[in-house]
């Protein structure tokens, strides 16, 4: 039997050490569906002027983006060309977004007040809502993953599901931040979703609830294979539900651990739980700062590893976090990957607290797996290519799924 307990603490000790690394490393600051590559502790409650705060913003961008040549531009041109203009802090998240805008980089991104708040909240799995994960793809808000027991499943949203309208206001052309603040709400109020799924267009009223996001989910399939679902890497809790999904199946004889749709989160914990799997002394992930510096992040001594035969399901939303973890298995060959080609996201971003309780996500960093390939923009393609069809999520059969428990049960017999 697993000490839960002991490994709740423990968890939370290895995080810590993780953290410390990355606080002390020069490469980092010089003193994170993604991606952060620490939990933040605290918000900047100091008030500054707005123009005080581009012009902030603005050094703490050219000290410390990843890439040194800021996109191959003169960067001072954005500290001139906005020297004066700016006034409210609206004025400071325009220049500050138009700037970043310039870098070419679609992960690095200014939050205000209200956006820096759902982040935190976000990590700290505490939000008012109804229950979905979305994402942009070519300009539509799709559905990726309806949390279990949330308004949005019992008001039957699906996967994949387009989201066309809010309270009557159509979302095209919206970031997604701006239609998650749409479908957010006070408790207990309702809101109308537009969707299109397939070639019909529905109208689901929901009430929206707290919802308290569990990241882990787990189950007994097949007898003796137990399955785990990381729906995110986002949530502070996620190393331990990891852990008491590992309780809940530690009498099967294989796993199949499910990434599908899990756009990434904090660092940490896919290292964490990585760490799980891989021998002490073995490189879970190798972090490239600005100066060219190569930092491997090992694993760790642990007396609670995951020995069994694993089959990982990704796809095409698996990406950052998922991928770091996903990598290390398959370059360890601890894990068979099953699914299709993961998103590629191979960059590391700092979430850096700002004055005037705002945020800013920056890139700082890319990462390597173990074997020291460079995902970013490629993606890994799984072991065993199985494609998830539309044929499949009208009919309710999850193929993907399906062959991993086949092939997993092959492999059981085989070590008879």
């Amino acid at each position: 039997m697993l000490n839960i307990r002991m490994k709740k603490s423990q968890a939370i000790i290895f995080i810590l050490l993780i953290l410390t690394l990355f606080t002390l490393n020069s490469i980092f600051m010089n003193a994170n569906k993604f991606e952060v590559s620490e939990m933040p502790e605290m918000i900047d409650h100091d008030h500054i002027s707005s123009q005080k705060l581009f012009d902030n913003s603005w050094k703490i961008i050219r000290d410390n983006y990843y890439d040194e040549d800021l996109n191959n531009q003169a960067w001072g041109r954005w500290k001139e060309h906005y020297h004066g203009k700016i006034k409210t802090d609206d004025d400071a998240k325009v220049a500050i977004d138009t700037m970043l805008a310039s870098l070419n980089d679609p992960y690095s991104r200014y939050m205000s007040k209200t956006e820096y708040l759902d982040q935190n909240n976000s990590i700290n799995s505490k939000i008012t809502g109804i229950g979905v994960n979305i994402t942009s793809i070519a300009g539509k808000i799709h559905i990726v993953n309806v949390m279990d027991g949330t308004p949005a499943q019992f008001a039957n949203l699906l996967p994949d599901d387009i989201i066309l309208a809010i309270d009557g206001k159509e979302v095209n052309g919206l970031t997604l931040s701006e239609v998650a603040n749409l479908v957010r709400g006070p408790e207990n109020s309702f809101v109308n979703i537009t969707i299109l799924r397939n070639k019909d267009k529905l109208i689901k009223r929901v009430m929206r609830k707290e919802i308290k996001i569990k990241t882990v989910k787990s189950a007994i399939v097949d007898k003796n294979i137990g399955y785990i679902q990381i729906t995110s890497f986002i949530g502070s809790t996620t190393p331990n539900e990891f852990l008491e999904a590992l309780e809940k199946t530690k009498d099967t004889k294989g796993l199949i651990l499910d990434l599908r749709g899990n756009t990434g989160g904090l660092l940490p914990n896919a290292i964490f739980i990585a760490n799980l799997f891989l021998p002490e002394g073995s490189n879970i992930v190798s972090i490239v700062g600005r100066n060219g510096y190569k930092y491997d992040i090992n694993a760790q001594d642990t007396e609670f590893g995951v020995k069994k035969p694993t089959i990982v399901l990704v796809d095409g939303n698996s990406a950052s976090a998922s991928e770091i973890l996903s990598g290390a298995l398959k370059d360890y060959n601890k894990a068979k990957l099953l699914g299709t080609k993961t998103y590629g996201k191979g960059m590391v971003q700092k979430i850096i607290p700002m004055p005037n309780e705002t945020g800013l996500n920056l890139t700082i960093a890319k990462y390597l797996t173990p074997k020291g390939t460079d995902i970013n923009k490629k993606g890994i393609t799984p072991d065993i290519k199985v494609e998830f069809s539309i044929k499949d999520v009208k009919t309710n059969n999850d193929a993907q799924l399906q062959a991993a428990k086949n092939i997993l049960s092959k492999m059981l017999i085989s070590k008879k």
